[in-house]
C-alpha cells in the first residue's frame, strides 16, 4: 500500500467534470480519479476546513459511526475495474472488530479527510493507473541507476562488508 495525500481537485478540461489527485508522500507520483460535483464540493470543504451550519451528506455519516462507536482506521483505494475506481473504509468498531466497508472513492476521502484517515492506494492500481509527477526526474534516476549497476563490482560489496564487521579500518 501507497501512503497518499489529497494535493486538490482539479476540473478536466475537455468534460469539465472533477477530478480528484492524490500523491504519494515521496511526490513521485499521482492518481487522479474522476469524481462527481458534489463529492467534489464536500472534499474541498474538508480541505479548506469548512464546517456548515448543518451537517451534509459525509458529515452525517462520520457523526453515526461516531455515535456508534466506530473509527475509520483508513480508506484504501484498492482496485480498478473497467475504468472504475474501488475504495473501501477500514474501520474498528467499539468492540475491537476490524471491518471493511465497500466505497467510492469519492466518498471515502471525503470521510477521510474528514476523520483525518490516512488514505491508501494498492500497489496494483497505482502501475496500472498512476501517472509520474515529474518524469524527466524518474528518467534521469533510472538512467543514474543503470549507471550504477553498470559499474558495480562484486568487491565493491566485500570491502564495504569488512569495513561494517570492522575487519579494516
Amino acid at each position: 500500500m501507497i501512503e497518499m495525500r489529497v494535493s486538490g481537485i482539479v476540473l478536466d478540461p475537455q468534460s469539465r467534470n472533477p477530478i480528484v489527485v492524490l500523491r504519494d508522500t515521496p511526490e513521485r507520483r499521482a492518481l487522479m480519479i474522476w469524481i462527481g460535483p458534489p463529492e467534489a464540493n464536500s472534499i474541498m470543504l474538508a480541505l479548506e476546513n469548512v464546517t456548515l451550519a448543518r451537517p451534509a451528506t459525509h458529515d452525517l455519516f462520520v457523526n453515526a459511526l461516531e455515535q456508534f462507536g466506530v473509527m475509520v482506521n483508513s480508506v484504501v483505494v484498492n482496485r480498478m475495474e473497467d475504468n472504475t475506481f474501488f475504495a473501501v473504509l477500514k474501520v474498528t468498531t467499539k468492540e475491537g472488530k476490524q471491518m471493511e466497508i465497500d466505497s467510492r472513492p469519492s466518498d471515502a476521502i471525503a470521510i477521510g479527510l474528514r476523520t483525518e484517515s490516512p488514505i491508501f492506494v494498492s500497489e496494483e492500481v497505482m502501475l496500472s493507473s498512476a501517472i509520474p509527477i515529474n518524469p524527466a526526474q524518474e528518467e534521469k534516476e533510472t538512467r543514474d541507476f543503470k549507471d550504477f549497476i553498470q559499474t558495480i563490482k562484486p568487491s565493491d560489496f566485500i570491502n564495504q562488508s569488512r569495513e561494517r564487521d570492522g575487519e579494516i579500518n
